[in-house]
């Protein structure tokens, strides 16, 4: 008698809120096993993970890691591979945000924000490649577009996301032909915290299709990039309603 295959397998950080329980929920729709990394939403992954194991038993998986630490994304990657004995799709999806002045930035500021939003994802990447390899997988890296066209007072999150799409460019040559690994360049998904109304209607003036995008916009996309684009790699998919038709 053959014994069954491990269930494919998918690791999300920062799966457990917004564009990453979206992707989340996409990834378990597809009918993957979901690793779902959080680090201080435990509310949230709970919920998250109780409503896809009532959908389908023991196939949502929780595990919480402080990723500004190299150890903890090797451990991270290590503990998701031993549930099913593999990994097919990493979604790099864990970022900070927030804004940094010239003249008010600190070391911690750039600490924070470069380790979450880029050194992370390499040293997770670094650690899945031998697992991805035995099964052809995949990376998909959540850029932004302000990784092009920069945003104003947040010269750190800027470089970091700058950062990332060459990370993901460099990873495609690495680790093709068997991996390939792509990013996805949000536009307006949600609001920032504490902006005004003026500062939304001014964003969606200058977005070609006059709206705030959804995190099935994004999640969609992830699905494209698993499912549908295997002659696809280093590539940055924008996905922002026009805005960077303005920017």
């Amino acid at each position: 008698m053959s014994k069954r295959p491990a269930q494919k397998t998918a690791i999300v950080t920062g799966g457990a809120i917004r564009i990453g329980a979206a992707i989340t929920r996409e990834l378990h729709d597809m009918g993957m096993d979901v690793v779902i990394h959080f680090n201080s939403s435990t509310t949230a992954a709970n919920t998250l993970a109780q409503e896809l194991n009532a959908a389908r038993p023991d196939s949502a998986h929780l595990l919480q890691s402080d990723l500004r630490e190299p150890a903890a994304c090797r451990t991270l990657i290590v503990q998701a591979y031993l549930i099913n004995k593999r990994i097919d799709v990493l979604i790099n999806n864990a970022s900070v945000f927030y804004s940094t002045p010239l003249q008010d930035f600190t070391t911690s500021d750039w600490d924070e924000l470069m380790n979450v939003n880029l050194m992370a994802p390499l040293f997770l990447a670094q650690a899945a490649a031998p697992y991805l390899e035995q099964n052809r997988g995949c990376i998909i890296n959540l850029a932004d577009i302000y990784a092009d066209q920069p945003l104003k007072n947040h010269i750190i999150y800027n470089i970091s996301k700058a950062g990332l799409v060459m990370l993901t460019k460099s990873l495609a040559l690495e680790l093709g032909p068997v991996v390939r690994i792509n990013a996805i360049s949000p536009g307006a998904i949600f609001w920032h915290d504490n902006m005004n109304e003026s500062e939304k209607n001014g964003i969606l003036a200058k977005t070609v299709l006059k709206q705030l995008g959804r995190a099935q916009d994004i999640s969609k996309a992830v699905r494209y990039l698993i499912d549908h684009a295997d002659y696809t790699t280093g590539q940055v998919l924008v996905i922002d309603g026009g805005r960077t038709l303005y920017l």
